[in-house]
């Protein structure tokens, strides 16, 4: 199932937590992947901004933000895609 998720980003532009965000809280040794290096094995055409900063990524229907910080961002997109604005 994870594998199938995953395919569905191949060729779509995403943003998610990126793996310096990862290194910088600490993360990298816990994680069973990261995130950002798996999208792209992927396929994924990944973005993403500053540490800590919001960016938010829409492709069609599909909305992605880099972390928290992009949670208003990613609730404005969805929200825009769902009324048609």
């Amino acid at each position: 199932m994870f594998g199938l998720a995953l395919d569905l980003v191949a060729g779509r532009q995403v943003a998610a937590f990126s793996d310096a965000e990862e290194e910088a809280a600490g993360l990298t040794r816990v994680m069973p992947f990261l995130l950002q290096s798996t999208l792209e094995q992927r396929g994924a055409r990944y973005s993403k901004a500053a540490l800590w900063q919001a960016h938010v990524q829409v492709d069609g229907r599909l909305v992605t933000g880099q972390n928290p910080a992009s949670a208003a961002g990613v609730g404005a997109a969805v929200a825009t895609l769902l009324t048609g604005g």
